[in-house]
């Protein structure tokens, strides 16, 4: 019989959550919802991602919560920091307070992980000097680097000539520096060796040690010079083949003389190499023969008849060679030379097996040396890797005063979005713009604005893009506009901005996205646009007509200039055109009808009103609608519709919700310039406007938003011809009554 599976004896959690911003929200009230953050169902979090820069948020923090260290913040890495903290804390409501202060009796020494944190903390407190301190804080971990460059065992295992105590092992230190290279250290400014290359360098020198162990210095067949044997048959094996090929060519020219010149080189060798720039130890004069080929068969060791390229090898083999062997001499004969070379056959063929390292190259006792002083060198590497245990012990003692400092900050930024709604400062918030007599809250730092725009203009939120400047540096934000119009904002509009540290920044419009603020914003749109268009054409006219008079003043200047220039020349005949002073009767018969027409309508218009009576304001109400409330509609979709979720999206969050900014919100987040409460006006405004022509253009445009409304309605049909009935001016101004509604309705369209 199979036994049951194990069941889950503890009781599901109980959370606590807020409606805000279209979505529920959960509220971080104690420890244990921070501990069981894995039970809250993902569905139910504000964002699933965020980015660790960008944001007003400690980047440290966020980097050790950054597992995988992509420069992102998901849900597994939040629960996994949440449950990290707790396990080391008796109370994890300690973690509500946000304190940098870590009080030692706060750690949970019932288990492994927390008894380590404190004894590293104890530990920590001794090395500064205070023993009997209870608690720890951020500070005192921050300058760990500090604390850990004036310990000589900083657990990085790089040991520096520094750390070592001893002449023999700090030459040896320097000699694996020289010979494989160094290391820099992590927590100091010196460099030094770590172990794979101390492993490497007394690997070589063991190699070497053993090839002299089979060069007895006492076996004079081997070594006929004893240890200086070694140094003659490195300077020969230089220079063996060299020598080989001088006394070859001399048994050559020896046979016959006529091949001497042959032998040496030609003069055309020697013109190639007058051609070019010499280099003694150049390849081209290193390949002549080692001196001028003589049927003699004997070498100069000294001296200029010597090949320049050759002479220090020349030298050294004459010095550690020769005169050991045969004698000190200013000649070598090939005799000699034989003799020389059987001499050292022996240790030639044991030099084949020589290790072809570094160490190679090194004395017997050299190597000795060295090699005596390997157990007190590893001894400091194993002491400087001891302590990487405590290193990882201090981080973990950083990582957990931070998380105290710092989680319920970003939970209430990332599981919910309390800081955003209560007004706190959410940390994607980058500060505050001041720009066209009001403030803007909702900020978020941007790397690129063409990208951003795209996404973000889904959020249904009139957006500026700015350039933020201040002592040669330079950032890009976008800034919600919520509240207040939007008829003075446009590209290349001058603000300031403060960031979340209190440092102002110059600021400039770069990109407008456009929508609405307000419901009461798109009931006046049509009438601004209106009037915007009216004065647009207006000053259209205006400009043509000052182009026209100013070329015939231009014109009639130039005829007065020139008038004297040339007397007996006869005038061009002037192009036919109207008789000047004298009006065109179509002309007068055209405004006649237009007038008339006119008249007609606003008397039928106005006949209409007559008769509705009391529905007159019903009327008024309806055309002011008719003409608004398309605006207003579209308005009040759009703010609908507003949301935070597409402007943090393009800034590289995940946003789980659609964290929706109402109009009471959006007041709150752009709030516009009111005088303060108590404060009173001492004087009117000298410069004000005059509301005479306020009131003329008000009129103006409810007298043609009248007539759009006859016409739309077909009023004008039925009560123009009863209309023209009772006004004798438009009876006469010229047809049936009929033709003169027709001229109307046309004019109107």
């Amino acid at each position: 019989m199979s036994a049951a599976p194990p069941t889950n004896t503890q009781a599901p959690h109980r959370w606590q959550f807020i409606r805000v911003g279209g979505a529920d929200q959960v509220i971080f009230r104690s420890g244990e919802d921070i501990a069981r953050l894995r039970e809250l169902d993902q569905k139910l979090w504000v964002a699933l991602a965020c980015p660790t820069r960008g944001i007003d948020f400690d980047a440290r923090t966020l980097d050790l919560i950054d597992a995988d260290g992509d420069g992102r913040v998901r849900p597994p890495e939040v629960v996994a920091a949440c449950e990290w903290v707790c396990a080391r804390l008796r109370n994890p409501d300690v973690l509500l307070e946000g304190s940098d202060v870590l009080a030692l009796d706060d750690l949970d020494t019932g288990n492994a992980d927390g008894a380590r944190l404190r004894e590293e903390a104890h530990r920590l407190l001794q090395i500064q000097g205070k023993p009997d301190a209870a608690t720890l804080t951020l500070a005192d971990i921050a300058d760990r680097g500090e604390l850990l460059s004036a310990m000589r065992f900083n657990g990085d295992g790089v040991i520096t000539p520094e750390t070592t105590q001893d002449d023999a092992v700090r030459a040896t230190v320097q000699e694996i520096m020289r010979t494989h290279g160094s290391v820099p250290d992590r927590h100091k400014a010196t460099p030094g060796v770590d172990r794979p290359r101390i492993e490497a360098f007394f690997a070589e020198v063991k190699a070497a040690r053993d090839w002299h162990a089979k060069a007895n210095a006492n076996d004079r067949t081997l070594m006929p010079l004893g240890e200086p044997t070694l140094a003659a048959a490195d300077a020969t094996r230089k220079v063996q083949a060299k020598l080989d090929d001088f006394f070859a060519r001399c048994r050559v020219a020896a046979f016959d003389v006529q091949a001497v010149a042959a032998l040496n080189p030609s003069p055309e060798a020697y013109d190639a190499l007058g051609a070019n720039t010499l280099d003694l130890r150049a390849d081209p004069i290193a390949d002549l023969p080692l001196a001028p080929v003589t049927p003699r068969c004997v070498l100069p060791l000294h001296g200029n008849r010597i090949n320049p390229a050759w002479t220090p090898d020349i030298a050294v083999f004459a010095e550690r060679t020769v005169a050991p062997l045969q004698g000190a001499r200013d000649e070598l004969a090939e005799t000699e030379w034989l003799a020389i070379k059987q001499q050292l056959a022996p240790l030639q063929a044991l030099m084949a097996e020589r290790p072809d390292n570094a160490a190679a190259s090194l004395s017997l006792a050299q190597l000795d040396a060295f090699l005596q002083t390997r157990e007190a060198l590893f001894a400091l590497l194993h002491d400087d890797e001891a302590a990487e245990t405590h290193n990882k012990l201090l981080v973990d003692l950083e990582k957990l005063i931070r998380l105290q400092r710092d989680l319920v900050v970003l939970l209430n930024n990332f599981v919910s979005f309390k800081a955003f709604y209560r007004r706190e400062g959410a940390i994607f918030q980058a500060g505050t713009l001041y720009l066209d007599g009001r403030s803007c809250e909702l900020t978020v730092q941007v790397q690129d604005t063409a990208r951003h725009a795209v996404l973000a203009g889904l959020a249904k939120t009139c957006l500026a893009y700015c350039d933020c400047t201040r002592q040669g540096q330079k950032m890009s934000i976008v800034a919600a506009f919520t509240a207040g119009d939007i008829d003075f904002l446009f590209v290349g509009r001058n603000g300031l901005f403060y960031d979340r540290q209190g440092r102002d920044w110059d600021a400039t419009i770069t990109k407008l996205i456009e929508n609405p603020t307000s419901v009461a914003q798109a009931f006046f749109s049509p009438y601004k646009k209106f009037v915007r268009v009216i004065e647009e054409q207006v000053a259209k006219r205006a400009a043509a007509s000052e182009a026209v008079g100013q070329g015939t003043l231009t014109g009639f200047a130039t005829k007065l200039t020139t008038a004297d220039q040339a007397p007996g020349t006869a005038k061009a005949p002037a192009a036919p055109g109207r008789p000047a002073g004298r009006v065109d009767v179509g002309t007068v018969a055209a405004i006649g009808v237009a007038l008339g027409s006119i008249s007609a309508v606003l008397v039928a218009i106005f006949g209409k009103f007559i008769d509705l009576g009391q529905w007159i304001p019903v009327a008024l109400i309806g055309i002011v609608a008719a003409i608004s409330g398309p605006s207003m509609l579209i308005a009040w979709l759009k703010l609908r519709q507003r949301s935070l979720g597409p402007i943090l999206d393009a800034s590289g969050w995940a946003i789980n919700g659609r964290m929706k900014v109402n109009v009471r919100l959006g007041g709150l987040l752009s709030q516009t310039a009111h005088v303060p409460p108590g404060a009173r006006r001492v004087a009117r405004d000298p410069y004000r406007e005059r509301h005479g022509t306020t009131g003329v253009a008000a009129a103006v445009v409810l007298a043609l938003a009248l007539l759009v409304l006859a016409w739309r309605m077909d009023w004008l049909d039925n009560r123009l011809p009863a209309a023209l009935q009772h006004s004798p001016t438009a009876a006469a101004a010229a047809a049936p009554s009929s033709q003169v509604a027709g001229a109307g309705k046309q004019l109107l369209r």
